[in-house]
């Protein structure tokens, strides 16, 4: 199973669609890493640059829909290729989400209050997430502040995340 904790993007902006996340320019590369360079590459957004801001980053939390655009699974990967398996959301585009869950990765929906907690008391400071998937937890951690939140993935996702995506559970169950 993937590891689900490490320190955290916040990516303020709803709508981030999968041309951001990966640009199609580069749907032409054969492999996953060949990826890696391009991730958020033409994203938009108030002081972030993706060559400096996504290094050891783990996890992200941003706002709705997140993932929207083409079905493509090249977004995912190329999140997962640069070390993140984790999206926390208010919500996520259908195909995305479930491609996250195709590749085993977490895709967490959370209330627009809780989204708003996470930004207001832990944006801008050296945070970290770990998911407990067995128990439905985020826990969250900064240098001042230490708590649990918690959030609910269908039963069918959490287990093709358990097995490592779509291969995994097809391979161990047909």
């Amino acid at each position: 199973m993937k590891t689900f904790s490490g320190k955290v993007l916040f990516l303020d902006r709803s709508d981030i669609n999968t041309d951001e996340i990966i640009p199609a320019k580069y749907l032409t590369e054969i492999t996953k890493e060949a990826l890696k360079p391009y991730l958020l590459e033409d994203l938009t957004l108030p002081g972030f640059n993706n060559t400096e801001d996504i290094n050891d980053k783990a996890v992200i939390v941003t706002r709705a829909n997140f993932g929207c655009g083409s079905s493509r699974e090249h977004a995912p990967w190329a999140l997962e290729v640069n070390g993140i398996n984790v999206v926390i959301a208010e919500s996520f585009a259908r195909i995305f989400r479930q491609n996250m869950y195709n590749c085993g990765m977490l895709a967490i929906e959370l209330p627009e209050d809780k989204i708003d907690y996470l930004f207001e008391n832990y944006s801008g400071k050296d945070t970290s997430i770990t998911i407990d998937i067995e128990n439905d937890k985020i826990i969250v951690t900064s240098a001042d502040k230490s708590e649990e939140i918690p959030f609910k993935v269908g039963e069918f996702a959490k287990t093709l995340v358990k097995e490592g995506g779509w291969v995994g559970y097809a391979d161990k169950n047909y």
